[in-house]
């Protein structure tokens, strides 16, 4: 037991984007670029949506939380790394790599129940139209939003204990950009199967669930919508979806490769793409998700013209 005592380092040296180090304060242009459009791009969505009374309706609400959790997402992680971009601030706390653990994954785990969440919006709008404002009340729209975040924190908050326990008496140096799960426990000098079968069943239970529920929920509207007599009618119906479709697709195509090189594809996947995909995962789904549904959203995209019109009036007066 002596031996397995718990020893910490201090901090970890993050050393960026392996094998790409000169190249990483041009890298810094596009990472802060998209970063500054997801941060405009999702609190103009909050403020559009909150300031606007006939558009509090349940998938408006459920895209405000979206964008919510795309902001929190991308600032977890982003201005780390531009630090290490800009000016080779490459150290980080043992205690704050374990806070940017957790706030990683409980953010991706949120965002991946609020897309569920949709799915099932989509589904009551199309399938059951009849009961979608009976259904889907206040009280029960506060009750899934606590729900999601509830299980984010339980199935969340043992990844950091895994770590905790673990002695970190070797190397320090994390070939990343940000602290994740894995990236901390491959630095431990002790077994860490724990950390890698909670892992996999977080990533089966949990996400793998989700994108279950999701992909269901769409076969049972696809279904709805053939049935349908009216072209008309399907296209409106279809047009309904594809925006939250685009979304299901930015999100969990990167996160998977992401997942499936950490315990398989190490060996095949070169660190540095591995390390770029995985932050494209932090930073290109949140700064489309509001680009896609302001493009492809009528209601949200007239407010946006209506909001900048009276902005380019008053600069003008």
């Amino acid at each position: 037991m002596s031996n397995m005592s718990t020893f910490h380092q201090d901090y970890f040296f993050l050393i960026g984007i392996p094998r790409l180090e000169e190249f990483h304060l041009l890298l810094s242009i596009p990472f802060s670029i998209m970063y500054v459009t997801s941060l405009l791009g999702n609190f103009t969505l909050i403020w559009v949506i909150g300031t606007n009374k006939t558009l509090q309706q349940p998938m408006y609400i459920f895209l405000m939380l979206l964008a919510g959790c795309d902001i929190l997402l991308s600032s977890t992680t982003v201005p780390k790394t531009l630090s290490i971009f800009w000016f080779n601030s490459h150290t980080i706390s043992f205690n704050g790599c374990l806070v940017q653990t957790f706030s990683i994954h409980f953010n991706f785990a949120t965002e991946s129940a609020i897309l569920v969440i949709m799915a099932y919006d989509r589904f009551h709008a199309i399938c059951r139209p009849l009961t979608y404002t009976s259904t889907l009340t206040t009280s029960f729209i506060r009750k899934i939003i606590i729900t999601a975040l509830l299980r984010s924190v339980c199935i969340i908050t043992p990844f950091v204990f895994l770590l905790y326990r673990l002695p970190y008496e070797g190397s320090n140096v994390i070939e990343h950009t940000y602290c994740e799960h894995m990236s901390m426990a491959r630095l431990a000098t002790a077994d860490i199967l724990v950390n890698v079968v909670y892992g996999l069943i977080i990533a089966s239970c949990s996400t793998g669930v989700d994108l279950i529920l999701i992909i269901i929920s769409y076969v049972i509207i696809i279904r709805a919508v053939l049935r349908l007599r009216s072209s008309e009618a399907r296209l409106k119906a279809f047009n309904t979806c594809v925006s939250h479709v685009c979304v299901i697709i930015l999100f969990y195509t990167p996160a998977f490769f992401s997942f499936i090189a950490h315990r398989v594809g190490h060996k095949y996947v070169p660190l540095q793409v591995h390390i770029l995909v995985a932050n494209l995962y932090v930073l290109f789904p949140p700064m489309m998700n509001p680009i896609i549904y302001g493009v492809r959203t009528r209601e949200i995209r007239q407010r946006v013209a209506s909001m900048l019109l009276r902005a380019i009036t008053r600069i003008h007066k």
